[in-house]
């Protein structure tokens, strides 16, 4: 994959380490509950929860890293596209859902890596 869309596919994929490092590892800490606006007994109460969402999270940067390492160029790129794909549905998913902040967060950092990878840059 070219420069641009590689970085852009590797910032994605640190977001959702970062992500999944928040709720797997630190949903019930100062951290966490700041990051997810959190009391701590809803956040002890949700900690399985959130784990797995911090599991799926760490599956869809696994995606991201896999076309950053795929040899093949073009298969790389169709591998990126997926999994990028995937990060925009689930962040919009959120953002319908949950809370409207995942737009920002995750849904539109997405598309924009998204549209680098499609762009060919």
């Amino acid at each position: 994959m070219p420069f641009l869309s590689s970085t852009a596919t590797l910032l994605i994929a640190l977001l959702h380490i970062y992500i999944l490092t928040l709720e797997m590892f630190l949903w019930t800490t100062p951290r966490g509950l700041k990051a997810f606006n959190l009391t701590p007994e809803f956040a002890q109460k949700t900690k399985p929860l959130a784990a797995n969402q911090g599991l799926y999270n760490g599956f869809l940067a696994a995606g991201l890293i896999w076309a950053l390492l795929h040899p093949v160029a073009e298969f790389a790129r169709q591998i990126a596209i997926f999994n990028l794909g995937c990060v925009v549905v689930a962040g919009a998913f959120g953002g319908f859902t949950a809370n409207p902040r995942i737009f920002v967060v995750q849904c539109f950092p997405a598309v924009v890596a998204l549209s680098i990878v499609l762009a060919g840059l």
